[in-house]
């Protein structure tokens, strides 16, 4: 049930992971959307991906406020850090917190778990804290976090075999660090909102993509790879599904949980969880003919590109899952939305985007 509306005109918010693609994306909407919302972003700008990405977004931001630190504001760190976490909430004060700082990626958490357990479980357990502290610091003119949003992610699934998933499923199956740490994320959120009374909404994201993205993620790999004349590996022979969202369709989702906090639920808790996906997972080989449609549309690649002899099958990779298919019920009741932009609209964004972006 939900019964909070939070109205975020004139509202201080923090956004983690302000540079990244959804955090990003995310500032630009708010501050289109608020004159007068008051916005501090919080990000590492880490290497894990180019730095000149996140930079860019980060002037597309700065474009829209004119410098004015009053309404959005960078602090270059780590949540990891808690004394900067106390520091940025104390100074601050906070009313909504939207978590989107994490370490991403399935396969690269095999290779670097220190990353993902300080990232994913040290960073989030310290914005969880400054929540519940804000309480403490309560006057005539400050409630505290009215609601923090954390990104979850459709990874919680692992090897369900039930599709589409539902929030109602059993996630006890992960198959990825990646999986266990946005779970754990999920768990400690449930706590602090049962001991603390932190109204805690958690959003499991699946497969986002669009301009801009991350560099890491398969449909910006592969564009990558073929422009470099390179061969692009499709695992599982190409039986893969995947329920591509468009990232605008996320920040929409976003936005609206931002305005609703829950109430407590039958167990007393101020606690939900949502899936936002497509709602229509697409086969890896019928996703990889739309990219290069769209890729040879905005004259990315020429006409007359030779695509079998750039395409490879290989087998499935550790971590991987054959098929994410988010049943959107829950949002669509709670909020009257869900995503709604197709793949080729979606790819057809990126391909102009990157076109413009490398020339």
């Amino acid at each position: 049930m939900l019964t909070k509306n939070i109205d975020l005109k004139g509202k201080r918010i923090i956004v983690t992971g302000a540079a990244g693609f959804i955090g990003a994306n995310l500032v630009t909407a708010l501050l289109e959307s608020y004159a007068d919302i008051s916005i501090v972003g919080i990000d590492n700008m880490n290497d894990y991906y180019d730095v000149g990405i996140k930079k860019d977004r980060l002037k597309k931001i700065d474009s829209i406020c004119g410098g004015d630190e009053s309404r959005f504001k960078l602090i270059v760190g780590n949540i990891a850090d808690k004394e900067l976490i106390n520091k940025v909430f104390d100074s601050f004060k906070p009313e909504v917190v939207v978590n989107l700082a994490a370490q991403a990626g399935v396969r690269y958490s095999i290779e670097n778990p220190d990353a993902y357990i300080e990232s994913n479980i040290i960073g989030f357990y310290n914005i969880l804290e400054a929540c519940r502290h804000s309480y403490d610091k309560k006057d005539a003119d400050y409630s505290g976090v009215l609601h923090l949003i954390y990104a979850s992610s459709s990874s919680v699934y692992g090897s369900n075999k039930k599709i589409p998933y539902s929030v109602e499923d059993q996630v006890d199956n992960p198959v990825s660090l990646y999986a266990a740490t946005k779970k754990s994320n999920e768990l400690l959120a449930h706590s602090y909102s049962k001991l603390y009374g932190i109204p805690s909404t958690g959003l499991r994201f699946f497969t986002v993509y669009g301009p801009a993205g991350r560099p890491d993620m398969a449909y910006f790999g592969f564009t990558n790879k073929l422009v470099g004349g390179e061969t692009i590996k499709i695992f599982n022979y190409g039986n893969c599904k995947r329920d591509f969202t468009y990232v605008d369709d996320i920040v929409k989702g976003i936005i609206n949980v931002m305005q609703k906090s829950p109430d407590e639920n039958e167990n007393g808790v101020k606690y939900k969880v949502y899936n936002i996906g497509n709602n229509d997972p697409v086969n890896l080989l019928d996703f990889v003919d739309i990219l290069q449609q769209e890729l040879i549309s905005a004259e990315v690649l020429p006409k007359d590109y030779d695509f079998d002899s750039h395409k490879e099958l290989v087998p499935m990779q550790p971590g991987d899952v054959e098929v994410t298919y988010a049943d959107v019920t829950a949002l669509e009741q709670d909020f009257g939305f869900k995503p709604s932009t197709t793949l080729t609209e979606g790819l057809r964004s990126f391909a102009k985007w990157y076109k413009e972006y490398y020339g």
